[in-house]
């Protein structure tokens, strides 16, 4: 969607929506009135923006491990280590992207606390959309604004 059709939908008042796609047994559609229904976690964060110096927010959300793992991603179970191959790429409205592994929020290894936020400093964001939230970052270049996909992907070739 181009940025000026998610603005003009935030203005009509339309509820922002997020897609869930990729190696997932239950790709979904989600929202933020949709992801009030996990279990809520706070993050006060402070982060360092290139244009305007250091930002003070709270955040609260579920956690992405936790929406994610209620898609199902397609591990193979007979090999626990067959997580550590996927990624997760997040996209915002604006064209903001960025990547993570799945080790990194998986609470078996990294267990960073990831956030899909639906509230900043207590304002909702159903209309804006969900926030990407790495409250480790002390850069705040992977915070993603307005999240209207996250892929999953573990399907990628080798390197080697």
């Amino acid at each position: 969607m181009s940025q000026s059709l998610a603005a003009a939908d935030t203005a009509a008042g339309q509820v922002a929506e997020l897609v869930l796609t990729g190696d997932l047994d239950r790709p979904a559609r989600l929202t933020v009135p949709d992801l009030l229904a996990w279990p809520r976690h706070e993050a006060d964060v402070s982060f360092e923006c290139a244009t305007s110096g250091i930002q003070h927010h709270r955040f609260t959300g579920p956690l992405l491990h936790d929406v994610l793992s209620a898609a199902g991603p397609v591990f193979d179970p007979a090999r626990r280590k067959d997580r550590l191959r996927f990624l997760i790429a997040v996209s915002g409205a604006d064209g903001h992207r960025a990547l993570l592994s799945w080790a990194e929020i998986d609470p078996d290894f990294g267990r960073a606390p990831v956030l899909l936020a639906v509230t900043i400093d207590d304002i909702p964001l159903d209309r804006a959309g969900p926030q990407l939230v790495l409250p480790q970052d002390r850069c705040g270049a992977r915070h993603i604004s307005g999240i209207n996909a996250i892929r999953v992907d573990g399907g990628y070739t080798s390197w080697a």
